[in-house]
């Protein structure tokens, strides 16, 4: 592959640091040049959620062009589609899961773990399914495992078995933290809308060999986010140091404002870890909660 030469040459994060989609109207001010969404995101950001193919499937050119716009460090974490782990709850999906990885295999090499995003109503009935598709998946191809069923949140049984699987299997846990937004006054539609379709679950990280993955959806005023990003900065600071690569994507209500999370949370990291340097977009714009 032809390498580029970018305009924007941001100093390499010793981890993996992302939003949960790469282009927002509130962000064509703020990232660097570029003629493609994608492009411009991936001069300042080194990954980012697939959440594209949980709703459809891209085709294989479209695979292609994406390819071509990030560099060999980019992480892609892509979501199966939603026919696969909601519709059929993994179960008997050999030929829907040959045919997603034969599309997308022009971004095997930037590939990070699945995100493996399971429905509410997928309980510890259907742990079979879960290992038997964690199983079959190709190497060097791994997921991450997000739950949702509260019996995986009691720290009973079904959460023991839970993890004890996912351990053997070296696969991560994802880590939902969404005590910001639910911290906040519903005042808003786009914070009484995330409210409705994130969950309010129990922060529980499991540790592994596996690189973690941290999903943050924060509290809609900025500074209100710093208490419940401290413990995080503290153990990526952590992973860090001891040579892992997490994953650590941030969310708000109003994704326009997730760059501004990213610079905060980039800042408080940097202040702790100076090795992991300051992400750095155009500041020419007004600050949220100035006024």
């Amino acid at each position: 592959m032809t390498e580029r030469v970018y305009p924007f040459s941001p100093m390499p994060l010793p981890y993996f640091l992302g939003c949960p989609q790469w282009q927002h109207p509130a962000w064509n001010t703020r990232l660097p040049a570029g003629s493609k969404p994608l492009e411009r995101y991936a001069r300042a950001l080194n990954c980012v959620e697939g959440n594209t193919t949980f709703y459809a499937t891209p085709t294989q050119e479209q695979c292609r062009q994406w390819r071509a716009q990030v560099t060999d460090d980019f992480r892609f974490l892509l979501k199966f589609p939603r026919n696969i782990t909601h519709d059929q709850r993994l179960a008997g999906t050999q030929k829907q899961v040959r045919d997603f990885l034969e599309i997308i295999s022009p971004l095997q090499d930037v590939l990070g773990p699945f995100l493996l995003q399971l429905p509410a109503a997928f309980g510890p009935s259907d742990l079979g399914s879960l290992w038997h598709f964690l199983d079959d998946l190709p190497p060097p191809l791994t997921c991450s495992v997000e739950v949702r069923h509260e019996a995986f949140f009691q720290k009973g049984d079904a959460e023991r078995a839970l993890n004890r699987g996912l351990r053997e299997r070296k696969a991560a846990r994802v880590c939902l933290d969404s005590r910001g937004l639910f911290a906040a006054l519903p005042d808003s539609e786009s914070i009484r809308d995330a409210q409705r379709k994130k969950p309010k679950v129990p922060v529980h990280l499991l540790p592994v060999d596996a690189p973690a993955v941290i999903r943050y959806i924060g509290h809609p005023d900025l500074e209100s986010n710093r208490p419940y990003l401290a413990p995080w900065v503290e153990r990526v600071a952590q992973w860090i140091e001891q040579d892992l690569r997490p994953y650590v994507f941030l969310h708000m209500p109003d994704n326009g404002d997730a760059l501004q999370l990213v610079s905060l949370w980039s800042e408080m990291l940097h202040a702790r870890l100076p090795q992991a340097p300051v992400v750095q977009f155009n500041e020419k714009q007004p600050q949220m909660g100035l006024f």
